[in-house]
């Protein structure tokens, strides 16, 4: 079998706040944890230790790189990227992990990752294929990494090895691992961390493991939510490419926590702008801040009344909302129903 080839492009804006912040957060705690300070991890990148404890914080590919130079110079740990990767959790992803977890087959649950990957502030551009009975995930680089390779490419597949645990709550069983660059010192903790033979010095970057397994079904799937968070992704995110980078820089930190929205101030100091130049930035746009917001709860209260039995005091908490009364306030402001009248319309068009 010869599967259709997944490719996975992104723009290499150096310094557009795109990327999220679950991976730097994992990083720092394990340097702390071998008596590197904080400060020392962080100096000259303009990442503040308040943002490491926001997933939705956001920062750019310069910051990102600054931020693995001090790691490699810093660590006293040589596996460091490994070790941080073990790190990874579900929930650090919000809407994208949901994605992932709930999807009802190991399949599906690579091609929810492949074609919303962008959430997760990806460094390598990647594809995934399947020849004859053996599946391949491929990474490139976006950019020249230089001597940070390695430790980025140590960190990728350590997080993705960590998640596909999670995933299908049993390790992942890879066939191969092949790495372009050459052996380093700590080369035996590669197959410790990832459980495969590691191949380096190889002309690709590749991940083989058998085909078989992208047909198991998840412990978790959930179809009807795992289809309610592909389809608000692919919504959100379907115009991003034309939209302003302080747009699409908002929308995907939004999106990664879409039930705790940050205030206008704090977006702008994520993404070093003041509070006037962000609402002058968005004016030119031709949108606001609040509008931005209340667009991404509306649309995800409504797929959720559309596509599932969820009760309305779960659905006003997942949009943000403590209190279900403000909640339907609030949709019907946005839409000039209540969220009942529109779980009952929504239903009632698809019958």
């Amino acid at each position: 079998m010869h599967a259709t080839t997944t490719l996975t492009r992104y723009d290499a804006d150096l310094d557009g706040p795109v990327l999220g912040m679950p991976g730097v957060t994992a990083l720092v705690e394990v340097l702390a944890e071998r008596g590197v300070q904080f400060e020392d991890v962080l100096a000259g990148t303009g990442i503040t230790p308040p943002m490491l404890r926001d997933a939705r914080a956001r920062l750019s590919h310069r910051q990102k790189m600054a931020l693995f130079t001090n790691v490699q110079r810093l660590s006293p740990e040589p596996a460091i990227g490994l070790v941080a990767g073990q790190r990874q959790r579900i929930s650090d992803f919000g809407v994208y992990g949901y994605g992932v977890v709930t999807s009802a087959t190991f399949g599906e649950a690579v091609d929810f990752g492949m074609r919303h990957v962008r959430l997760a502030g990806p460094v390598f551009e990647k594809r995934f294929r399947v020849e004859g009975g053996t599946a391949l995930f491929e990474g490139t680089p976006m950019f020249e990494l230089g001597p940070l390779l390695p430790l980025l490419t140590e960190f990728w597949f350590s997080s993705i090895y960590t998640l596909m645990g999670k995933v299908l709550e049993r390790p992942f069983e890879a066939r191969a691992l092949l790495l372009p660059y050459p052996a380093p010192a700590h080369a035996a903790r590669y197959a410790e961390v990832l459980g495969c033979e590691v191949r380096f010095g190889a002309p690709v970057m590749q991940w083989q493991f058998d085909a078989a397994l992208l047909a198991l079904p998840l412990p978790n799937a959930n179809p009807m939510m795992a289809g309610v968070c592909a389809e608000f992704c692919a919504r959100m995110l379907e115009s991003v490419e034309a939209e302003p980078e302080v747009v699409r820089a908002i929308k995907e930190a939004c999106l990664a926590s879409p039930s705790a929205l940050p205030g206008v101030h704090e977006m702008a100091a994520r993404l070093h702008l003041s509070p006037r130049t962000l609402h002058r930035r968005l004016e030119d746009a031709g949108t606001s801040y609040q509008a931005i917001a209340d667009g991404i709860r509306q649309r995800l209260a409504a797929e959720l009344l559309e596509q599932t039995d969820v009760g309305m005091d779960e659905i006003a908490e997942r949009v943000g909302f403590s209190d279900v009364s403000n909640f339907r306030k609030a949709f019907r402001k946005w839409t000039g129903r209540t969220p009942a009248e529109t779980r009952a319309a929504l239903r009632g068009r698809k019958d």
